[in-house]
């Protein structure tokens, strides 16, 4: 037998055990598969159709590209962060592409220049005309908050929302750089009929409650249906980096699990939100 006094746990406080009961409960909370899934969106725009413009920085007639028949290596989702043609996507759908274009119509699209920023999972695109940015948050979500993502899983018109977590460690995606420190959201509903990977969501905006940007969507955890984003720190970074000005105009109102998916159509068809696609023919 050990002469050693046996260990105690010192005592907590009562605002200590009350906060961890909380924080128990919110969590349980949070992962009882609660679902506001959204219904399938309308077909998209057609290339005959008029293309969607912005005030500021119209797509001129003569910078649609038709893309219809070329290859694509790769699929994502762009966001647009100021009217004169500044988008943000994730580095990870661009990287090795020869060219980049946004889509605008069904099957036309805009060619854009590439700014990456390693070995943060995020590049800067630049086109010639542009859509009306999304306002950037510089707060962080608190725990339980809720997230949208609209955006191009699985190379489509869909969304997804969430609850935030927490922040995590993401693995890099190249060997001997450094982690990168996220956001946690659990997947709490998507678009009717989209299963698995929603591969393609990547680089959309993570929207809060008032339809800010609070984050860039990189990865997934199907499996566990974990969402990760970027920081907005981590994104206000990278665009002072780039030297550009962020300016964007807010969504009116609220977004909801009600209307999420009406917000993502509106979303898209403004090309405020826009599908990118890496081009290699």
């Amino acid at each position: 037998m050990s002469d050693h006094a046996p260990m105690h746990f010192p005592h907590l406080p009562d605002w200590a055990v009350y906060g961890a009961v909380i924080g128990a409960l919110l969590v349980a909370a949070i992962s009882r598969q609660e679902r506001a899934d959204a219904p399938e969106p309308p077909p998209p725009v057609q290339g005959e159709e008029a293309v969607p413009i912005s005030p500021a920085g119209p797509f001129g007639t003569s910078l649609v590209t038709r893309v219809s028949g070329r290859r694509r290596v790769e699929m994502g989702t762009a966001f647009s962060v100021g009217e004169v043609g500044q988008w943000v996507t994730a580095r990870h759908v661009v990287a090795g592409c020869s060219k980049v274009a946004l889509m605008v119509a069904e099957g036309r699209g805009v060619l854009a220049k590439v700014r990456t920023d390693p070995p943060v999972d995020l590049a800067v695109l630049t086109t010639e005309g542009g859509a009306i940015g999304l306002p950037l948050s510089h707060e962080e979500p608190k725990i339980g908050d809720r997230g949208f993502h609209p955006g191009f899983p699985k190379g489509a018109a869909g969304e997804a929302t969430s609850r935030f977590l927490g922040r995590e460690k993401l693995p890099a995606h190249r060997r001997g750089q450094p982690a990168q420190t996220v956001l946690a959201w659990s997947e709490t509903g998507r678009t009717r009929g989209l299963h698995g990977a929603m591969s393609g969501l990547s680089g959309a905006p993570v929207l809060d409650s008032k339809g800010m940007v609070v984050g860039v969507t990189l990865a997934e955890q199907p499996r566990r249906g974990r969402l990760y984003t970027t920081t907005p720190a981590t994104l206000a970074h990278t665009l002072d980096k780039a030297r550009l000005l962020p300016s964007g105009a807010g969504l009116g109102d609220p977004v909801t699990v009600d209307n999420y998916f009406r917000v993502a159509d509106t979303l898209r068809r403004e090309v405020r939100v826009a599908q990118v696609i890496c081009l290699t023919s």
